[in-house]
């Protein structure tokens, strides 16, 4: 792959780019908005020129419901020899894409599982992909050489190809993205008409489950639009369980023994159900998060002390395979958790005693 054009200069449309042009490939960039397309190429993502002869690819980086117009628009310029778009929902593009006449032969569907609740060309990397998995969406009409060029641009990006069906990925995004994205706004629109007193006592755990809650509206109000039904189908399923846990509660609530009693046993039963949800995420690709486990660490908010716990880390000979920082503003201390391979647990645990850390 020699040269690409890159249609949309966001937050993905620009990793793309930056990946690109690190592996010296020529690249090519259009945006609707020109500050924006310019704002990427001053970052080192590629020419706001356009290509003066036919690319190796157009990747189609625009929201879900501009996908269709933008392919065959781009296919009867005649700008690239395949074709590929990166939008978070698949089904229903393609379908308006084929009635629109595109030509499915030179075109592979494909969504990189990697973003941030950030957006803009400012926040792009050329990392983003590293490591994460990248969705693509094969029809029969999908010629070889258009799904060789979209697996090309995969590894070129450093992600791991997966290939579904649309309704399929459609589907597993709902479950894990899209229905995940509503659920937390809903908890944190419960924070926008509280009293300052109580939002002050917000830790941790409600930070990281309305963090999603953050991003652009706007974009998100396409992405769900674009997968509607399915995710209109994913919160009746969660309904049925909040319906379960208020009936629990007020059960729970209740003067009588029994009802309470009963009360106590489905709300545990939900909760039970969601540990073994949680349990299913991998912890990292390729493995089960059984195989991890965490040393929490107390740590002082003074400079340096983060780089000094990894040094010690590093000195028992242990990788850490994630990290997570759990601070508050105006806290003199936090709390460090390092995930490890579960039979390496104890000899990272004593270093870190013998470097004088304290743990949980």
């Amino acid at each position: 792959m020699e040269d690409v054009l890159v249609v949309g200069t966001g937050l993905i449309g620009t990793s793309v780019a930056l990946a690109l042009t690190a592996r010296g490939v020529r690249v090519y960039l259009r945006d609707s908005d020109p500050a924006s397309a310019r704002i990427a190429s001053s970052l080192g993502a590629g020419s706001v020129e356009e290509p003066s002869t036919t690319v190796d690819l157009a990747v189609v980086a625009v929201p879900p419901a501009l996908v269709p117009d933008v392919l065959v628009r781009l296919q009867a310029e005649g700008v690239a020899r395949h074709y590929t778009d990166v939008a978070s929902v698949k089904a229903r593009p393609q379908h308006e894409a084929t009635a629109l006449a595109c030509d499915n032969a030179r075109y592979v569907g494909g969504h990189p599982m990697a973003g941030s609740e950030r957006s803009g060309p400012l926040t792009a990397r050329a990392d983003l992909f590293d490591g994460c998995n990248w969705v693509l969406t094969p029809t029969s009409d999908t010629g070889t050489e258009t799904l060789n060029a979209a697996f090309e641009l995969v590894a070129m990006c450093g992600a791991v190809p997966v290939l579904m069906e649309a309704a399929a990925h459609d589907r597993a995004v709902g479950l894990v993205s899209h229905a995940p994205h509503l659920v937390a706004s809903l908890v944190a629109a419960l924070l926008e008409p509280a009293e300052e007193r109580l939002v002050s006592l917000a830790g941790s755990g409600v930070r990281d489950l309305t963090r999603t809650a953050t991003a652009d509206p706007d974009l998100w109000v396409d992405i769900l639009g674009a997968n509607a039904l399915v995710v209109a189908d994913l919160l009746e399923e969660l309904s049925e369980g909040l319906d379960d846990a208020v009936m629990g509660l007020r059960c729970m609530g209740s003067t009588d023994e029994d009802k309470r009693s009963d009360g106590a046993r489905v709300v545990a039963d939900l909760l039970r159900r969601g540990q073994a949800g949680r349990a299913r995420i991998s912890a990292k690709h390729g493995t089960v998060p059984e195989q991890y486990d965490t040393v929490t660490v107390l740590i002082g908010d003074q400079p340096g002390e983060l780089a000094r716990l990894f040094t010690d880390t590093a000195r028992a000979g242990v990788n850490v395979e994630e990290v997570y920082l759990e601070h508050s503003a105006g806290r003199m201390t936090g709390l460090v958790q390092l995930s490890v391979v579960r039979n390496l647990r104890k000899v990272l645990v004593t270093t870190l005693q013998n470097h004088g850390w304290r743990h949980r």
